[in-house]
């Protein structure tokens, strides 16, 4: 498994990690077993995947417990990635919003090293940008943290550049989670060039568009009644039919290459910044193995230039999320 860097002094990684939110949810349909999610958790350290990622929020909790449980035998071997900053309370139960009071976000963190079975965190996330909350009271927080030896570094995840440039100036971060892929390319305008500037790595999640650059989903799907992409506009059966533009694209080049449409969406991520490490989410063994396959998939520069030009000419249609979960974003 090839490696990358998180920030100029943040941890190594594999070039690809793995989302783990969807492992104990019903967010892409049932939930899977227990049992067999933690042999793919293993299963994907053992094939060179270090990079793991879940939330506080995820559940709420127990998909941190569930990861705890997973890496125990391992956990020398792994990164844990995980995040605060919604009103959570101790007993599961929610307030209202985003919550990165100093005191909350050690409350948050003390918990999530008892629930992750570790004595540090080595990537805390916020989750999302509190605006009651000045960032520099948070990165101070963290930078206590740090001091204390519970967290190794930080991030922030969906945050716009202001936000960036703030919080880095008070405690460096090690990298920025955002959604980014060929179906949502906005980081592309100003999150990246800052990142670039400031040596910050970058984490794209839903590298996959949510599973529809897999190939796997066209206008006729239909999802089970739990899985949030029913609630997603631009996963409405108009806005797929219209959206299938770019999947045939992306598959155009796979079938020349003779990879999967994932593997091709995957590698066109990674070829766009050596500090990139997309996490892309699945609870199927094969899955797994197909996407790892991007990591040595090398598309050359002319087959950047042709998926480039091709998708340059395509009219998304659909927000990427909800109206409400849109407002909570920095971007």
């Amino acid at each position: 498994m090839k490696t990358r860097q998180l920030g100029q002094n943040g941890p190594k990684v594999s070039a690809l990690g793995l989302g783990c939110m969807s492992m104990t949810s019903d967010i892409y349909g049932p939930a899977p077993d227990r049992g067999d999610m933690i042999d793919l958790i293993r299963k994907a350290n053992e094939l060179g995947v270090t990079l793991f990622d879940t939330a506080e929020a995820y559940g709420p909790f127990t998909n941190e417990e569930f990861l705890g449980e997973a890496v125990a035998p391992i956990r020398d071997n792994v990164v844990i990635a995980t995040k605060f900053g919604f009103d959570i309370h101790p007993d599961g139960s929610r307030g209202s919003g985003t919550n990165s009071r100093p005191e909350h976000v050690r409350a948050v963190a003390e918990a999530a090293l008892k629930r992750l079975r570790t004595d540090r965190i080595d990537l805390f996330y916020q989750h999302r940008v509190d605006p009651d909350v000045a960032i520099e009271d948070v990165a101070g927080a963290i930078g206590e943290l740090i001091a204390e030896g519970k967290v190794l570094h930080w991030g922030l995840s969906e945050a716009g550049p202001e936000t960036i440039r703030r919080a880095h100036a008070v405690q460096p971060l090690a990298a920025v989670q955002s959604e980014y892929s060929l179906f949502w390319r906005g980081p592309e305008t100003e999150t990246l060039p800052l990142l670039d500037e400031l040596g910050i790595g970058f984490v794209p999640f839903s590298p996959l568009g949510a599973g529809f650059l897999s190939g796997q989903i066209d206008a006729n799907t239909t999802f089970a009644p739990g899985d949030f992409r029913n609630n997603v506009p631009r996963f409405s059966p108009q806005a797929r039919a219209a959206n299938m533009a770019l999947v045939d694209v992306v598959r155009d080049v796979a079938e020349a290459k003779g990879a999967t449409p994932a593997q091709v969406a995957l590698a066109w991520l990674l070829a766009q910044k050596p500090w990139i490490v997309p996490i892309p989410a699945t609870t199927k063994l094969h899955r797994l193995e197909e996407n790892l396959g991007a990591v040595d998939l090398e598309l050359t520069d002319a087959e950047l230039v042709q998926i480039n030009d091709a998708a340059s000419r395509i009219k998304i249609e659909g927000e990427r999320l909800p109206e409400a979960a849109l407002k909570m974003t920095g971007l």
